[in-house]
């Protein structure tokens, strides 16, 4: 369908595109390749042809900030307990039929983006607030390309870091740019069969697997994998080995991995909740085939939720829901116990920031 693009601060020319010999511009960012004529908008929504070029509608335009515990993301193993400032935008790349922020993701209103924010006062608003990072989460970062780079750039002049929650489907020239501005990403792995990503999803699981491997093995960029496990859709036996098997081939044992409960929503009001046995018997495949950082989450489980040392098997990090209940970790890193080094990025103290929940006003912090 054809929309109109206004014209105005938040358009802003891209660079992931090409001409097609019938005319129509195609978006080189994600493997969907909308091919668009003037005036259309590809399925993200945000992205659209503008005077034969592809523009980027929403930069500097966001749906909220919020001061949120790292451990929401979810990440467990970069600087457990500090505060991230965390905000998105509108549109996504995907179609997930269980999508938990489609107010957001499938927005068409830009009523949603209530909130202006240059990528300068983004950062100077995270110091000032004291988060140690920004996060790019609630819809996907690749939509918004240009606009998180640049908050990035800004952030790195803070000392703040840069935290992509994304479900990694993006092209691989896109995604090296994206990556050199990101200390750390959390990748939304949704199920380990294709035909899973194409009904549900709307999308394919070879561009997350390519993502997840050029992470590993091409950047030193932090990161951590989460599993939205659905009754009857992604959770099987089967399923749940073979995905664990291959993370700890391909990516190595000491990846964090997060299996999360599904709450119906949007699409899947029919589909009910994960049980968190679940969720337990999916941490035991996990663990069995190798995979060192295993975790629960979407449940109160503070034993699927704690960090252990995989050689002695002492708690090193304890979690009640958000809240750090115990710290064994030596300043460098290792097992207060027995010297092993545990995987992740850390201070010599935990934060203290707990389960809080901050919004914030980005207008506030405005030059």
């Amino acid at each position: 369908m054809d929309v109109p693009i206004e014209r105005d601060p938040s358009v802003v020319p891209t660079k992931y595109w090409h001409l097609l010999d019938d005319g129509r511009v195609q978006c080189d960012l994600c493997p969907r390749f909308c091919k668009l004529r003037e005036g259309q908008r590809g399925l993200c929504f945000v992205r659209g042809r503008l005077d034969d070029q592809i523009v980027l509608t929403t930069y500097g335009r966001s749906s909220g900030f919020c001061v949120d515990p790292i451990e929401k993301k979810p990440l467990n193993h970069f600087y457990p307990g500090t505060p991230i400032l965390s905000f998105g935008t509108a549109g996504c790349n995907l179609a997930c039929k269980f999508c938990q922020n489609w107010d957001i993701s499938k927005s068409r209103e830009w009523d949603t983006l209530a909130d202006r924010a240059s990528p300068e006062t983004i950062a100077r608003a995270a110091r000032g607030l004291g988060c140690k990072s920004v996060a790019f989460t609630y819809n996907d970062p690749v939509i918004f390309h240009e606009y998180a780079l640049d908050v990035a750039v800004a952030c790195r002049e803070q000392g703040v870091f840069s935290v992509a929650v994304t479900a990694a489907e993006v092209c691989a020239e896109p995604r090296e740019e994206f990556y050199r501005g990101m200390d750390a990403a959390n990748v939304d792995l949704k199920a380990f069969t294709e035909r899973f990503y194409e009904r549900v999803c709307g999308g394919h699981l070879q561009p997350v697997l390519d993502t997840l491997v050029y992470l590993k093995h091409e950047t030193d960029v932090w990161f951590e994998i989460t599993t939205l496990l659905i009754p009857g859709e992604n959770d099987s036996d089967s399923e749940l080995d073979k995905m664990t098997r291959w993370i700890a081939s391909e990516l190595g044992v000491d990846v964090p991995l997060h299996f999360t409960a599904f709450h119906p929503d949007w699409k899947m009001l029919g589909h009910p909740s994960t049980p968190p046995e679940t969720l337990t018997r999916a941490r035991k495949i996990a663990l069995s085939n190798r995979l060192r950082y295993v975790y629960t989450g979407n449940v109160h489980d503070e034993s699927g939720g704690s960090t252990y040392c995989h050689r002695c098997g002492v708690k090193l990090i304890g979690r009640d829901w958000y809240v750090l209940t115990a710290w064994r970790l030596t300043e460098d890193g290792k097992c207060g116990e027995c010297g092993e080094p545990c995987a992740g990025r850390f201070d010599a103290m935990p934060g203290e920031w707990g389960a809080k929940r901050l919004p914030v006003r980005l207008s506030d912090w405005a030059a």
